[in-house]
Parts: C-alpha cells; structure tokens; sequence
C-alpha cells in the first residue's frame, strides 16, 4: 500500500514512478479517483467530528435544563443519532472504496529501476562460463535415463503440471533442501516451518491479493469462512506471521527463513524451456526474509542478493544476476534482481531467485511496525525477500551443466556427502 500522504504532498513524483508499470493515462485516472475519494472521506470525518461536538453541547444543554426543571431548548439527545449514523454508513462506504483503490496501486518502482519489461532487464554481475557440451541431453530426458524423476505417474497422481521425484532423484532434491537450510541458519537466519494454508489477510498483506487472488488455490467459503488458501511462497507466510505487530527496534534487522511446498496455478511447461521441473503446481523451495529499518534496507538488499549467490556459486553453477526493470517486477516490490542459472539445452537464463526489496508497501498493508527509539511514534518497517533457493529450478540446472559424455551426471561437491557418491548414472 503507498502512502496517502505522499499523494496529497507530491502526486507528480507518484505519477512518474507508477508510469515506469503503468500507462500514464490509467495512472492519473486512478490518483483522481483516489484523491476524490480522499477529500470525501476527509470531509466526512470532518462533519461527523462536527455533528458529536454539537450533539454534545445539546446533551449538557439539555441535562442542564433538566436539572433546573425548565422546559429543554432543544430535543432529547436521541433525536440526532440517525442522521450521525447516517454519516457514519457513508464514511464506511468511502473508506472501504478507497482502501480498494489503493490496494490496486503497485509499488513504486526504486530510482535506478528503469520503465518496460523483460527487454529492459540489465545484467549485471556473471559468475563462470558455459559449460563446453559436445551433444547437450535436456533435464527430462536425463531424469529419466537416470531414474530420477517419474513425470507419468506425477501426472497419474495430481494432473497435468504434477511431478514425482523418485530413488536419487528424490534423495537429491532432499539433499538440497537441507543443505539449503543449513546454509541460511549459519548466514544468521532463523528457521521458520509455517502452516501451508493461510488466511485471506495474509495474502492481502503480500500484495498477492487482489490482484493475484485467483493465481493460487483456495478453499470453498463452506469449508474456510473467513477465506483461506495454499501458500505460493513462504513470503507470504512469514510477512503474515508479523501482521498486525509492533517489532523491537533493537532486534531489527529480523532475518527469518521457511521451507514450504510452493502451491501455484501455473500453466503447464509445454514450452522446451519450461518442461519437466521447472514448471509446475507445485514445488519446493526455501525463503528468507528480512525485515529492517528504512535506513538498513540498503544493505539488507545487498547482503542478501550476495547470500544467494554463493549459494549457486557453491554449487558450481554457471548464472548471472539481472537487475529487473519495473514491468518485470513484482508490483509489491521496489526493487528486484534475479539470480538466473545457466541451461544448456535452450541455451537461456532461468531464474532460481528473485530477491527483491518492498520498501514499507507491503508494512502498511500487514500494519507492521517499529517504535522509534526515545519516542511513542511508531513507523512502518521495510521487507525484503528472496528465494534460497527453488530447488526445482536447481536440479535441471545441476543435470544439464553436469552431464557427462557417458550419459552420467556429476553431483555438485557439497552435496556429496549426502548422497554418498559424486556420479548420478544410468539405469541398466
């Protein structure tokens, strides 16, 4: 959510950023609807204010008579309540369209986040080189040579867009899980395992509703009253584990992490460089997150995009880090840069990360807060969050930058141990 006050004091600054993701036509249609409705509420506030400070002065008046036994000048308090209501019904009305319409707005987008879409995304660090691939195998057909994946019975099991990860498929993917969470414990995160349906509010506090409200899956009103659905990324569930909060100022930055099965309606990969596991209803992957003061964000940001690409350096893949531009972004985000592994087979980047910094657009929506130091004033703290990694995005890369002449598959050093063998081969 941006800041109303912000529009009132500065709504060409708003304008300009919001048309780095916006047609400039549409931006400026909503800012007027919402400054309408901003001065209608306000002027409603002011007339209800009004209309109790009279109904006050009525009501001491007449007790006053009462007590003097004479006849009351003016009626029993009683008589003004239905038009206060009244008021009141409307100012309802008014703040609830205005919330709507300021729950539509994105974020707005960082200074050095440049207008368009993915052609105007920017490289801006590389880590390696391709690997040399005499006669490049795709991930599906090499999970399959190697018992790794079963695609049919994922399929068999939840429909199209369903996977099943089988024998040292299964142990990989497990591996990379746990080193995964090892390696953001000792970078100084705590461990989070949240509930994987969550409520509507939740969602909302995100930033995934309503925009994206009918991306993910949700339970029927009948069985979930008050709205609740399958999480498509622990973000959600760890920023709406702090809603409604006032943090401790000392304790900022709070750095938390979460393992979780991420539940999305995705289309289904038909595309060559969506198939197998890099698309899909449903996948693993591990989230950190931080949330900072204003003056930290910075920082934050820095540290963590440096986090997550160790984290693929480790492994010794070959990936670039793009800074996005604004319509490539997520519209809850200020900021984001993709970490994109290397895939032979179609010869693109594919993003196993974004981390990305929200500023105080998605505080102000979960009403999470910090007191400032001396003071009983309370501002909105800033969020940051990142994949650490998706996994399912990880093990094709692994497979295809590791293949081998003979049809076998080397496994990255750190994973060794947890495997126990350094080669993934063919079934005979």
């Amino acid at each position: 959510m941006l800041d109303m006050e912000l529009i009132r004091k500065d709504r060409e600054a708003v304008a300009t950023a919001l048309a780095k993701r916006l047609d400039p036509a549409e931006v400026n249609r909503v800012l007027d609807e919402i400054q309408r409705l901003d001065q209608e509420r306000r002027a409603l506030i002011t007339g209800i204010d009004a209309e109790r400070q009279r109904r006050k002065a009525e009501a001491r008046a007449y007790a006053a008579a009462k007590r003097a036994g004479t006849e009351p000048e003016v009626s029993a308090p009683e008589a003004g309540r239905k038009q206060l209501a009244e008021l009141e019904a409307e100012l309802d009305e008014v703040q609830s369209r205005l919330r709507g319409a300021m729950s539509e707005l994105p974020n707005l987008p960082a200074d050095d986040v440049v207008a368009g879409g993915k052609e105007a995304n920017r490289v801006v660090k590389t880590f390696g080189e391709p690997p040399v691939i005499e006669k490049v195998r795709d991930h599906v057909e090499l999970s399959r040579a190697l018992g790794l994946v079963d695609h049919e019975r994922g399929v068999k099991l939840g429909g199209s867009g369903f996977w099943m990860y089988t024998g040292l498929g299964a142990q990989l993917e497990w591996a990379l899980v746990n080193w995964l969470i090892e390696q953001n414990i000792r970078a100084g995160y705590e461990f989070l395992l949240p509930p994987h349906l969550l409520l509507d509010t939740a969602g909302f506090a995100a930033g995934q509703f309503p925009k994206f409200y009918d991306d993910v899956y949700h339970l029927d009103r009948e069985s979930a009253p008050r709205g609740q659905f399958l999480l498509p990324t622990a973000e959600t569930a760890i920023l709406g584990a702090y809603q409604d909060e006032i943090l401790d100022t000392a304790a900022l930055p709070l750095k938390r992490f979460a393992y979780t099965p991420c539940y999305r309606r995705e289309a289904a990969g038909s595309h060559s460089d969506e198939r197998g596991t890099v698309r899909g209803h449903q996948f693993n992957k591990v989230e950190i997150f931080q949330f900072t003061l204003p003056e930290q964000a910075d920082a934050a940001l820095e540290s963590m995009v440096g986090h997550v690409e160790s984290l693929v350096e480790q492994l010794g893949l070959h990936h670039q880090t793009s800074l996005l531009a604004a319509g490539d972004a997520s519209a809850a985000m200020r900021k984001t840069l993709d970490i994109e592994v290397w895939m032979p087979s179609t010869g693109k980047y594919k993003e196993v990360s974004s981390v990305s910094w929200g500023g105080d657009y998605q505080a102000r929506r979960a009403a999470i807060r910090y007191r400032e130091p001396g003071g009983k004033q309370t501002r909105f703290v800033h969020t940051l969050n990142g994949s650490a990694l998706a996994t399912s995005r990880l093990f094709p890369a692994i497979l295809e930058q590791f293949q081998q002449p003979d049809g076998s598959v080397l496994v990255p050093q750190v994973l060794r141990d947890r495997l126990g063998t350094d080669r993934l081969t063919p079934r005979r």
